[in-house]
């Protein structure tokens, strides 16, 4: 069974155990995810509403996109443990004869850039995500515009949380041209998104008051 196939109650509990994966990666996109899929309902809820009418097919044309984001993020949580599962198995490998630690050095280096990918496809993704929040807070019904806050929340949640899982894997490369491209990608991208978000939040907050 997929990870994403488990009720909510299972999640957490395996979330939860001493199991390598779910982890934090994982869950990262899962919040994402969650985020995303409140957009998506204010959307809904915004769609058919004559005061919104004049941003109707904009909104529809972003639920279409949204839709797609929430889906990657989602695959994501199976994708992350895919991924992390070889590294689990690598940090275990003996290291008793020089032959050993060769090995298990030359090994360390593919599994630790196979464990950054998700994460940092994931903060990539929610960076979309969180640009489509943007663009609809000032267009969506008020009645439910403080979802838009809680979403844009745990995106940011999400985002920092793929920031985190790219830190741990690349602050242990020997490769640190990699390492520190990577890292130079995501910390820019980690800088505008929480700018964005907190000015998408402060928004929300405005309207409320309104």
């Amino acid at each position: 069974m997929k990870i994403v196939d488990k009720s909510c109650v299972e999640f957490i509990e395996v979330l939860s155990s001493k199991e390598p994966v779910p982890g934090g990666g994982g869950g990262a996109a899962f919040v994402g995810a969650i985020g995303v899929a409140l957009g998506n309902m204010v959307a809904n809820l915004t769609v058919g509403k004559k005061k919104y009418k004049e941003f109707e097919e904009e909104i529809k044309e972003v639920l279409i996109e949204a839709k797609k984001i929430e889906k990657e993020l989602l695959s994501m949580v199976d994708k992350d443990a895919e991924y992390f599962m070889p590294l689990s198995r690598a940090y275990k490998l003996p290291t008793e004869t020089e032959e050993q630690r060769a090995y298990k050095s030359q090994k360390m280096e593919i599994v630790l850039k196979q464990a950054c990918e998700i994460p940092y496809k994931s903060a990539k993704t929610c960076f979309k995500a969180i640009k489509i929040h943007e663009k609809i807070v000032d267009k969506s019904s008020r009645l439910v515009i403080s979802d838009i806050g809680v979403g844009i929340q745990c995106l940011r949640a999400c985002l920092l949380g793929s920031k985190l899982n790219v830190k741990i894997n690349t602050k242990s490369m020997k490769d640190r041209e990699y390492a520190d491209k990577i890292s130079k990608e995501v910390n820019s991208i980690v800088e505008e998104g929480i700018y964005i978000c907190d000015q998408v939040f402060d928004r929300v907050l405005e309207i409320m008051e309104e």
